[in-house]
């Protein structure tokens, strides 16, 4: 419902608006433009053909490709579409070219209305040496710092020293945070001048730079205000923007907890005086540093002349003649046709809390040196599920299969709670975070929901510094071992034969994963193909499954039994193997990760249960002349003699070569008979002549062969001349034979296992059952947990609580293989993540030390520096200014240098 006074699309208001912009604030413009029976027109570059702003238009329009400059930021391409369609309005949303008052001068000249104010204003408040100017004229308070447009590094040098450190540099031009940098030592100024510099051109066209005295601990609070054609102005109170990492806000609230009645008025007053001293038309922003320690000393820092990523907290908050459901976006529209405000300060009222967080693709990660940094991600979006409920809200441009680039701004969405109070609306921020599933892109949310939590946060002490202090205490230690239990129950069920459709055989499971259930009852299947680690008079054996998160050490999840009643055991790098239920603590760190396990063995085990392997294989050559079967286990954690009784003596013989036992490919199972040198099996299975079980065996696998999808089919144990699995995957399953240099490399000797791992003994019982489609709950020691799950090839992503994790294979023979190359290769620089490079600092043959900047790659409007690892000289450089790289791109080589000579030689 509208808050005004008029009900319903006036007669001065628009046929068809199009919106210049993308993602979720275009789908937001939408939504208000459909309430108000406007029609809508999208535009979209290649990257965003098939994004959800543009299904929910009326119509769209292609406007180029992916980059931004020949599509978002083409004036003449937008201006073409808006004729194409016959807009007769543009919205700018925000970003791109909200602010750019040549694009709202262009519109207006196409005979365009540009939702937003004057170009004039645009101008003034977008050039902030002259807006700080303007507005201390007018008697708003502003920050101290320099003066006049186009000052010289020299002359910004000089002014940061006149003001004494520690200083803020800003570009002039934009917004956002970007090109902003905090510089304490003066000894930095010439570098942070410079790179400042070239992100405030990169980011705006523009790379005039100011300076202004930094004040510690500030709190970044704003008022938003709304004006219209006729020179009526108010004000709608403020909003908290405090929470902020590399000053970009990313949780925003209304109203702040730090201001009181009075001066939240006199704020006001102070926002609408610069808006009128710019002749400001339609919603802005006024942005003002606050000491916490003294709320009434606020200082001007900037306007914002379009609509504010978080003015849905405004929205919530605000009550106009005593009606709440304010919309910005219908109040923007309606000034723009040239309705006046029917309203005025005295009718505005504010109620209830609101608080928003800010969901963008990117990792979170601890740095060495202790710092986190946040790397833009990418990907393709799996799984979605958005939070609903009472007091909650969530502006979204994604949708399930939505590709995510490093392109565009990294925000996808924004997630809002409404509340009588703080604490409530705080508390119900945190759930709705903990409801949202993004899977196939790592995002912030599960970051956001600790923040949110974080004491500080709940009693509202907060700065603009705060975040950074206490990213590092926001991400979890580790990843809990329920997640590594879930993956592994999924890639043991992906073995396991599932229940044909109707009963009949070789169907695929029935919606819900019927095969974690385990097959119909009225279905015959072959015992063979179950990969439950059955052994002949012996206790199961394990199968094994090695797995990684990124960002964390590998785990080893041993699995005996079926994905939907099985006993787990998982064995950290750095953590004693879990054989009971534990509690995660806070930050995820489970409660068992403290002692140091021994670990496994390349099959892994030494002493303990033969293991399955987790890929089924059983097709390869399993032993050599030259390499012993490892010795069989007895259940109990002891490694069997031989029927000698001696434990020094070969457990297989060049003439009696045997066969592990493992799961084929498909589930399928085979038998493991080892013999002593006396031709007798040992174990539990001695009385069994061997002659009598290869019959058996036999027999076996003749019947097997004669059945459609039978063991031996299932598991394609036909001979092969190579492993037909691709290089990629060949060793990426858990639990898999080491990467071999040829078929003779598929089992390695007992020799080579580490003798000191354990796989025997007992481990947590554990079931993983299907709740619904893309939902899993595992039962682990008696707990449960309930997973959104999404495969993506050889990958498993699973999400609770608005943490996401992919979970793959690992193979340690491989990482061995890896870090060879990676020592041989050490000085070797690579991009963290794809994106542009923006800037090379050196040259094949200079020689750098450690530490030293080399280039900067920048994604998703953010920069990174690449720094040389050690001292040396550039021997390779691969790209230029400019360069398109993709993730782990070679960039460069910094070659260390040689150690010198001892000029006194050893005669």
């Amino acid at each position: 419902m509208s808050a005004t006074k008029a009900a319903g699309p006036s007669p001065a208001m628009f046929d068809t608006v199009l919106v210049a912009n993308r993602g979720e604030i275009a789908v937001r413009v939408i939504r208000t433009l459909r309430r108000l029976g406007v029609r809508s027109v999208a535009v979209y570059s290649d990257a965003d053909a098939d994004a959800r702003h543009v299904r929910e238009a009326d119509t769209a329009v292609r406007i180029g490709p992916a980059p931004a400059a020949e599509s978002y930021l083409s004036i003449e391409r937008l201006l073409e579409a808006a004729a194409r369609t016959g807009a007769q309005a543009v919205h700018p949303g925000y970003g791109f070219l909200a602010e750019n008052g040549t694009f709202a001068r262009a519109c207006a000249d196409a005979g365009l209305a540009f939702i937003g104010p004057p170009a004039g204003a645009i101008e003034l408040m977008g050039d902030k040496i002259r807006a700080k100017e303007t507005v201390r004229t007018a008697g708003v308070p502003v920050v101290p710092g320099s003066s006049g447009s186009g000052l010289t590094d020299d002359q910004l040098t000089a002014a940061a020293r006149e003001i004494g450190m520690p200083v803020l540099l800003k570009p002039s031009a934009g917004g956002g945070g970007k090109g902003m940098r905090l510089v304490r030592d003066e000894a930095l100024l010439a570098d942070e001048i410079a790179a400042a510099r070239r992100e405030a051109r990169g980011a705006f066209g523009d790379d005039t730079l100011l300076v202004e005295r930094w004040i510690d601990r500030p709190r970044h609070i704003e008022i938003q205000v709304l004006a219209d054609g006729q020179g009526h102005a108010v004000h709608l109170g403020e909003r908290e923007c405090s929470l902020q990492r590399r000053h970009q806000k990313i949780i925003e609230e209304a109203p702040s907890p730090l201001l009181d009645e009075a001066t939240r008025s006199r704020m006001g007053e102070a926002a609408v005086a610069a808006a009128r001293s710019c002749g400001y038309v339609g919603a802005g922003t006024v942005e003002f540093i606050v000491p916490g320690d003294d709320p009434s000393a606020y200082c001007f820092m900037e306007m914002n002349t379009r609509l504010q990523v978080e003015h849905p907290v405004t929205e919530l908050t605000v009550s106009v003649g005593g009606r709440t459901g304010l919309d910005l976006v219908e109040w923007q529209l309606r000034v723009a046709a040239g309705e006046p405000l029917p309203f005025g300060q005295d009718d505005i009222a504010f109620a209830g809390h609101a608080v928003e967080a800010r969901i963008c693709a990117e990792t979170a990660r601890a740095a060495a040196d202790g710092r986190v940094d946040f790397l833009p991600s990418a990907g393709t979006v799996l799984a979605l599920d958005e939070p609903e409920g009472e007091g909650v809200r969530v502006d979204s441009g994604l949708s399930a299969g939505t590709e995510v680039g490093t392109v565009y701004d990294p925000m996808l969405a924004k997630v809002i709670a409404h509340g009588p109070d703080r604490p409530t609306a705080l508390r119900r921020l945190r759930a709705a975070l903990g409801s949202l599933t993004v899977l196939g892109v790592d995002t912030n949310t599960g970051f956001l929901r600790r923040l949110a939590a974080h004491p500080a946060v709940a009693s509202g002490e907060l700065d603009t510094g705060l975040v950074d202090r206490a990213a590092a205490q926001l991400i979890p230690a580790a990843v809990p071992e329920e997640v590594y239990a879930a993956a592994a129950l999924l890639r043991q069920a992906a073995l396991e034969p599932a229940a044909p459709r109707g009963g009949g055989s070789g169907g695929r499971p029935e919606p819900g994963g019927s095969a974690l259930g385990g097959p119909a009852a009225d279905v015959w299947v072959d015992p063979f193909s179950v990969p439950t680690g059955w052994r002949l008079g012996a206790e199961p054996a394990w199968t094994v499954h090695r797995l990684r998160v990124a960002g964390h050490p590998p785990v080893t999840v041993r699995v005996r039994g079926r994905a939907h009643d099985a006993e787990v055991r998982i064995e950290r790098a750095d953590a004693t193997p879990a054989t009971t239920g534990s509690t995660a603590r806070p930050g995820g760190t489970p409660a068992a990760a403290e002692a140091t396990a021994r670990p496994s063995g390349p099959q892994g085990a030494g002493q303990g249960a033969p293991e399955t392997p987790a890929t089924g294989r059983t097709d390869e050559p399993q032993n050599t002349a030259t390499e012993p079967t490892r010795p069989t286990d007895t259940g109990e954690g002891n490694t069997e003699t031989p029927t000698t009784g001696r434990t020094d003596e070969p457990q297989g013989t060049a003439a009696e070569p045997t066969r592990p036992t493992g799961t084929g490919e498909g589930g399928a199972a085979v038998l493991a008979i080892r013999t002593s040198p006396n031709s007798t099996v040992t174990g539990a299975s001695a009385r069994i002549p061997e002659a009598e079980a290869d019959e058996r065996a036999a027999a076996h696998f003749a019947a097997a062969d004669r059945r459609p999808g039978g063991a031996r089919e299932a598991a394609g144990t036909a001979p092969r001349a190579a492993d037909p699995r691709p290089a990629a995957d060949a060793g990426a399953g858990a639990g898999t034979a080491p990467a071999r240099a040829g078929a003779d490399a598929a089992w390695r000797p007992a020799a080579d296992a580490d003798a000191g791992a354990d796989p025997g003994g007992a481990g947590m019982r554990a079931r993983l059952i299907a709740l619904d489609e893309g939902s899993v709950l595992l039962d682990l020691g008696g707990v449960t947990h309930r997973f959104r799950h999404a495969g993506h090839g050889a990958s498993h992503w699973l999400g609770r609580d608005g943490d996401a994790w992919r979970v793959v294979g690992h193979d340690p023979v491989e990482e061995a293989l890896r870090g060879g190359a990676a020592a041989a290769h050490a000085g070797e620089l690579t991009a963290p993540m794809p994106g542009t490079v923006t800037v090379v600092k050196a040259a094949v043959g200079e020689e750098v030390t450690a530490g030293q900047g080399l280039l900067v790659v920048e994604a998703m409007k953010m920069e990174h520096l690449i720094s040389a690892p050690h001292d040396g000289t550039v021997t390779e450089l691969e790209v230029t200014p400019g360069s398109t790289v993709a993730m782990d791109q070679l960039l460069a080589v910094v070659t260390p240098h040689e150690p010198q000579e001892s000029e006194e030689r050893e005669r």
